[in-house]
Parts: structure tokens; C-alpha cells; sequence
């Protein structure tokens, strides 16, 4: 009840749906799609009954096993012409028959509309808190540039005075059908409308309306959709890689709610993903961090911070989070859903870890360049050695290739977190032939354009691989060491570690490479043979059937409590 208003809900479920066939009882992510209306109703705190009025035997069995009672809808009632007025009607006075007693609000809640939350519709009820109020109608704000036609002229005409965006223009609300409620004197056989009426506004969401295969394919996305918070920082030690490749899962995650936290002290990371348009916060600490993500409560959240710790994880996972983790070799692994790491192709022996270049994420560039030719001449070499270079390999290679006979454009991409780019610029600009380049935005564009490239061993070398450019590799770090992805079978030179090769023996590699068209097209050739195309499939599908096996034991624990 409400303001000792006894409430009726009303679920007009007809079984002879055209649009879909069977539509009312049809499984919408797994259950019937008219279990979601009675299920919205039976958990309004201030609905009484819930009734489904049907001509459908099948349709009643349902409802009932749901939890509503039913009301067998007269033949006369159930005919594809029939308005909703005179099957409300008649649902609600046969309803007052068996109960012996009378409503006072009656509220039509179709079946079509799975998406509407109990929330709002206990919002709608609250309206009648004021004794003028009459009917509640649900609407969302469908303001447009519109237009009209004028039949007897035969011409159209605008609806509007002045052209505005969308944004500008004045509200204009549509009726969604999701739920009518009224008093219930106003309820009649022909109208279900009072005089004094209320709009209540709902989101573009809650107002779907299933009357076609594309409805139901919205809705299905809709309640699939999951909250998903991704944590990750860029400094130093690690480089951007990883934000960038949160960048791509944001990207691809269009049926979701993505939002993307980043730790204070690591600007680097926070200035990269400012330039994009993704939400994102910031927190300060550990604290910070849980506080934030028991505020946003989400179905998932995933770790690309490197090594994480046991009791890190073991936090999230008793706040009842899926976690996932990338390149994470830390005790975290342990206690995470699922871990992710592309850049080790070696077995670890836990049946949660998943290595292998499969696992990597390509950024979206690189799905739309072409696959490299070889040409016999080299006259275009690209050094990049990402975000920061913490070893200065640039400089080395550099002074390496300016000391032979080399003589085409060297291009050299400096990342966000480099520190030197003054001194490179003030020691090599008398050259013409070498170009340097700061955080661009479209860096397949020089890979694929390079006849050579000088690059780390870390996730670079997937990008050159799906390319299929001959790359020389140097390792930044002894973690480097083991990607070792970046080998002669993929078509890679690996240097091994940068700081222990002497500027001789890059002299001699290069010079090797540059006269050896042979060895160019076998490495490009082997480099087209890995598949990288399909690393989020790859990784979102596991993350889904690893979900569905968490969802299920989360459910089953719930049960039994």
C-alpha cells in the first residue's frame, strides 16, 4: 500500500503476438520475458497484487510459477484489434470479485518492457502523494528535428522554428508504454486517464519496448550489460603499453559500462587517457581505490598494474568482484579469476593464467593497415623504443646506424615519458635525414612505412608482427628477457639484453639486414604467419565463460544461505 492506497499491477500478456511469435514466454537472457514485469511489480515496496490477464494457457502456467495470479482473458478480449482499456477493466473487476475488496491505484504494466526498474516505478506510485494527481504516465524526452504533412496541399511542413542541435531544442516527451497508473474510479472499459495528469521521465533504456526482433535484441544487450572498472596506471617501469591496451578493451566494450581509475601519482597515465573521452577517475591509495569501486559496484574489474599481491586481490574478491588481471607475475595470481599475460608464451601451470600472443589486443589502427611488401631497397628505418627508454637505447642506435653507410630517413618516435627529447633534437637536427617524432597518434602509419624497425622486446613487437616488418630487438629489462615472442621463429633479431650489446654488433646486425633481401622476406613472411587479429575475441570470450561459472556459484551460495 501506499498512503493506504491499495495498489493493483495489471500485465496484459495476449498469446498471439505477431511481431514475435510466442514473444511473452520466450526466454530473454534465460527467462521468460514476462517473468521480468511480474518480477519488477512483486518488488515494488508498495504494490498489493499483481495480476496477468491472458487468454494463453501457457502464458497463466507461467505467471503463477512467477508468482502472479491470473486472469483468463474472454475471447472477446483477446483479438489483435482489442484496445488495452476494456482488458484492464476487466482484469481489475474481476480481480475485486475474488478478493472482495476494492483498489484504489491501477496500474498497467506490460510485459514488453523488461528493462523498467522497480525503483521507478515505485517513483510513478509516490506521485499519487498528491491528491490531485489523476493518471501517471511514463514518457522519455524524444526531442528531434521534426516534421509534419499536409495531406490536402501535399507538402511537409517543419515542427520546429529554428534549426538547434538536438540538445538545444525544447523538450518534447513520448508516451513509452512501460506502465500507466490511475486512480482507480478513472478506470473504465473505454479510457484509463484522469483528468489531472503526471508525466514521470525515464531513461532511454527502461523505455524499451519489445515489439520486434531488434527490441529484443536491445533488451538482451541491455541485461547483459555488465559494470566494468579497469584499473591502470603508466610510469617508468612499465611504460604505456598497458593504457593504451585498456584504451582498446574500452573500446570494444560498447555494451557495457566502462570506467577507468588511475593512481595520482602516475600522471603519465592520467595525461593519456585525459585526451580520451572515456570516464575515468582518480584515487590516492589502496583505500581510496576499494572505497571508490564498492561506490561504483561492479560485475568485473580488471588489474593492468603488473605484479599484483594476495591480499590486494583477495580484497576485490571478498567485495565480490571478478577480477582480471594482465601481465601479472605477482601472488595476486593466485586468488584472481582469471590472468591474462600475451608477453609469456611458456606454460605456468594454473589453469586461471592464460599466455600466448592470442591473448594480445592489437589497437584499433593496426586492424586496417595492410600487410607489408618487401622492397630489395632499404631507404626507411623507424627506432622506437616506447614510452620511455629508460636506457636511452634511441640514442645508441642512433649513433649506430649514422656510422654506416646508410643513407635513407631514420625516423624516431619518442614516447610520452622520454626525457632527452631537447638533446636529441639539438644533436641531430643539423641532419637532414633524421626526423624526430614525440607521442604520435598514428604510429602504424610509420611502422608500415619502414623497411626496418629498431624496437624493445615488450608489446611493440606484436604490432611490427601484424605488419610484418623486419625488426631488431633490444631488451629494456631482465624481464624482456622473457618475451620471448621475439625470436627468429616469429621473425625477429633479438639482441637480448640492450645494455650488453656493443654498438658493433648493431652496426653489423643492421648492416646484414640492409643487404639481405632474402632474410627480410623470410622475416616478414613468417611474421605473416601469427593470426593477431583476434586477441580481444579471444580474451572476452574466455572472461564470459569463466563469468558464467562464477555467476553461477554466486548464485548457488545465495540460495543456500
Amino acid at each position: 500500500m501506499f498512503n493506504n492506497n491499495k495498489i493493483l499491477v495489471v500485465i496484459p500478456a495476449r498469446g498471439g503476438s505477431k511481431g514475435i511469435p510466442r514473444k511473452n514466454i520466450r526466454l530473454l537472457n534465460n527467462k521468460p520475458l514476462i517473468s521480468y514485469s511480474i518480477n519488477i511489480a512483486k518488488s515494488s515496496e508498495y504494490v498489493d497484487d499483481v495480476v496477468v490477464t491472458t487468454d494463453d494457457s501457457e502464458i497463466a502456467l507461467l505467471s503463477e510459477k512467477f508468482g502472479a495470479s491470473v486472469i483468463r482473458r474472454s475471447e472477446e478480449l483477446a483479438g489483435d484489434e482489442v484496445p488495452l482499456d476494456p482488458v484492464v477493466y476487466d482484469a481489475m473487476v474481476q480481480k475485486e470479485k475474488s478478493a472482495f475488496d476494492e483498489y484504489d491505484i491501477v496500474i498497467t504494466l506490460p510485459p514488453t518492457s523488461p528493462l523498467l526498474k522497480t525503483s521507478t516505478l515505485d517513483s510513478a506510485i509516490e506521485k499519487f502523494d498528491d491528491f490531485a494527481v489523476d493518471s501517471v504516465i511514463s514518457v522519455v524526452d524524444d526531442r528531434h528535428l521534426s516534421w509534419g504533412y499536409d495531406e490536402s496541399n501535399e507538402r511537409y511542413f517543419p515542427n520546429y522554428i529554428e534549426r538547434k542541435n538536438r540538445q538545444y531544442l525544447p523538450k518534447d516527451f513520448r508516451e513509452t508504454g512501460t506502465f500507466l497508473a490511475t486512480r482507480r474510479h478513472f478506470v473504465h472499459e473505454d479510457s484509463r486517464l484522469g483528468t489531472n495528469l503526471q508525466l514521470i521521465e525515464i531513461s532511454g533504456e527502461e523505455s524499451v519496448d519489445i515489439e520486434n526482433y531488434e527490441d529484443w535484441w536491445v533488451a538482451e544487450n541491455y541485461l547483459q550489460k555488465k559494470r566494468v572498472a579497469i584499473i591502470v596506471n603508466a610510469y617508468d617501469e612499465i611504460g604505456t603499453g598497458n593504457v593504451y591496451r585498456c584504451l582498446s578493451i574500452a573500446s570494444r566494450l560498447v555494451f557495457h559500462d566502462v570506467v577507468l581509475l588511475l593512481d595520482e601519482q602516475y600522471p603519465l597515465g592520467i595525461d593519456i587517457v585525459d585526451n580520451y573521452n572515456y570516464p575515468y577517475k582518480i584515487y590516492d591509495g589502496e583505500d581510496d581505490l576499494l572505497n571508490i569501486l564498492r561506490e561504483y559496484s561492479p560485475h568485473v574489474v580488471i588489474n593492468d598494474i603488473l605484479d599484483t599481491t594476495n591480499e590486494y586481490v583477495t580484497h576485490l574478491k571478498n567485495d565480490g568482484y571478478f577480477v582480471v588481471n594482465f601481465e601479472d607475475l605477482g601472488t595476486g595470481t593466485d586468488v584472481a579469476d582469471v590472468v591474462f599475460d600475451a608477453l609469456y608464451e611458456h606454460d605456468v601451470g594454473k589453469n586461471n593464467v592464460f599466455t600466448g600472443y592470442k591473448y594480445y589486443i592489437l589497437r584499433d589502427e593496426f586492424y586496417f593497415q595492410p600487410q607489408k611488401i618487401i622492397k630489395a631497397d632499404v631507404d626507411n628505418v623507424l627506432v622506437a623504443f616506447g614510452s620511455t627508454d629508460t636506457n636511452n637505447f634511441t640514442e645508441k642506435v642512433i649513433d649506430s646506424i649514422l656510422s654506416t653507410s646508410y643513407q635513407g630517413r631514420v625516423n624516431v618516435i619518442l614516447g610520452l615519458g622520454y626525457d632527452g627529447l631537447e638533446r636529441l633534437i639539438e644533436k641531430y637536427e643539423p641532419n637532414p635525414a633524421i626526423q624526430i617524432y614525440q607521442n604520435v597518434s598514428n604510429i602504424s602509419e610509420f611502422m608500415f612505412k619502414a623497411d626496418i624497425i629498431f624496437t624493445s622486446a615488450g608489446r611493440t613487437m606484436y604490432e611490427i608482427c601484424s605488419l610484418g616488418v623486419p625488426a631488431i630487438c633490444l631488451c629494456q629489462n631482465e624481464r624482456e628477457l622473457t618475451h620471448v615472442f621475439a625470436n627468429s621463429s616469429n621473425g625477429f633479431i633479438n639482441m637480448g639484453l640492450g645494455e650488453d650489446v656493443e654498438r658493433q654488433d648493431i652496426i653489423e646486425e643492421f648492416i646484414n639486414l640492409v643487404n639481405n633481401y632474402d632474410l627480410r622476406v623470410e622475416m616478414n613472411q613468417k611474421m605473416m604467419g601469427v593470426d593477431l587479429k583476434d586477441g580481444f575475441e579471444n580474451i572476452w570470450s574466455v572472461i564470459r565463460e569463466e563469468y558464467r561459472k562464477f555467476d553461477l556459484k554466486r548464485k548457488y551460495y545465495e540460495n543456500i544461505q
